[in-house]
């Protein structure tokens, strides 16, 4: 954003010594799950005795049973704050006792109903839904968006269908790796992949473009799940629409009013990836700007600047998105190049 502060982030998943490098010079703003910065609190990684300032995003997730060991021993850690700041699109009906948040101001923002949000029920005549989803997808064409499933089984159930129907898509759930995770992301994030494939997980805090369309394929046992995944769509005075495919002969969630029936035509839409995602073995820790990466795709590869995306530059490796019919050409051309002073390989990620 161009702050001009110094800003962190922790999460599991990745070698805390990394963090350690990262905090030696401590932030101005440190972002982390729960789990990763209770771990660097009980490491004494970084003094946190200056925090003045608490926020927890998607509070309502974050304490909930399961959590409240981490939260408890970071809220009790922070000795200096005097602001808390609590922010979800779902409340809870008690807070624990360790916030301390006895007479806390609610703003409430949520009876501002999102103008730009259509709800359209999908009737599926098979109970798997799966041709309705397909036939859905085509209606759709290139449009992004993120279909929601409640199982990893189901979404390697759907992924396997979705795969035959040579419909390209990404996966993302709790089952993979963070780095396969992450990757998922950024595939989404720089237009190689279209279409997310995800649990919950997807419905909150992750960092992707604004959707047009959000798919249930199967609906959430909860309304505060229902309400955050269509959060994901219609975003800032946006538009979108939350499909809901529902077995003709299922009832639907009492959570479900205010929709319309979609009906689908018969569309044979032909998917095709128009990026690939390069894979550069050298980051921010080797002094690469996204401006280095750039001219060496431009100048060495001999692209032009509609035929590379966007650029994702991380802490130790950068991923770039290039025209598809141009991406072997292009790692044939600068695979094992000098980035600043460091000879990097480039390759395509699948």
């Amino acid at each position: 954003m161009g702050s001009g502060y110094k800003v962190n982030a922790v999460y599991g998943g990745r070698p805390i010594i990394k963090d350690k490098i990262e905090l030696q010079k401590p932030p101005a703003i440190l972002i982390g799950t729960p789990g990763r910065l209770a771990d660097h609190i009980e490491r004494k990684t970084i003094s946190f005795d200056h925090i003045h300032t608490l926020i927890l995003d998607e509070f309502d997730k974050s304490l909930e049973i399961g959590f409240e060991e981490d939260m408890s021993l970071i809220a009790e850690s922070l000795k200096g704050v005097n602001k808390k700041i609590l922010t979800s699109a779902t409340d809870l009906e008690t807070l624990p006792y360790f916030m301390e948040m006895r007479a806390p101001e609610k703003l409430n923002f949520l009876k501002r109903k999102s103008e730009g949000l259509n709800i359209r029920l999908v009737e599926a005549n098979k109970k798997d839904k799966l041709d309705a989803l397909v036939k859905l997808l085509h209606n759709l064409e290139d449009k992004n968006g993120i279909i929601f499933c409640n199982f990893k089984s189901t979404i390697d159930f759907v992924s396997e269908h979705l795969n035959e129907q040579r419909i390209p898509h990404t996966n993302f759930h709790g089952g993979l790796e963070q780095i396969e995770r992450e990757r998922s992301l950024i595939k989404f994030r720089n237009g190689t992949h279209h279409i997310l494939l995800a649990t919950d997980l997807a419905a909150r805090g992750i960092d992707v473009p604004q959707m047009d369309y959000i798919i249930h394929y199967q609906l959430p046992p909860r309304k505060e799940e229902f309400v955050h995944r269509n959060g994901r769509t219609a975003r800032m005075h946006d538009t979108g629409s939350a499909y809901v495919l529902n077995w003709k002969e299922a009832e639907l969630a009492d959570f479900i009013n205010d929709y319309e029936i979609f009906a689908l035509e018969n569309k044979q839409h032909k998917f095709k990836k128009q990026w690939e995602t390069l894979f550069i073995s050298g980051g921010r820790k080797d002094k690469i700007s996204k401006g280095d990466i750039a001219g060496l795709f431009m100048k060495q590869g001999g692209l032009n600047k509609e035929e590379l995306g966007l650029i994702e530059l991380k802490y130790d490796c950068a991923f770039v998105s290039v025209k598809r019919s141009k991406a072997k050409a292009t790692v044939s051309k600068i695979d094992n190049s000098r980035l600043k002073k460091k000879k990097v390989r480039i390759r395509i990620i699948d």
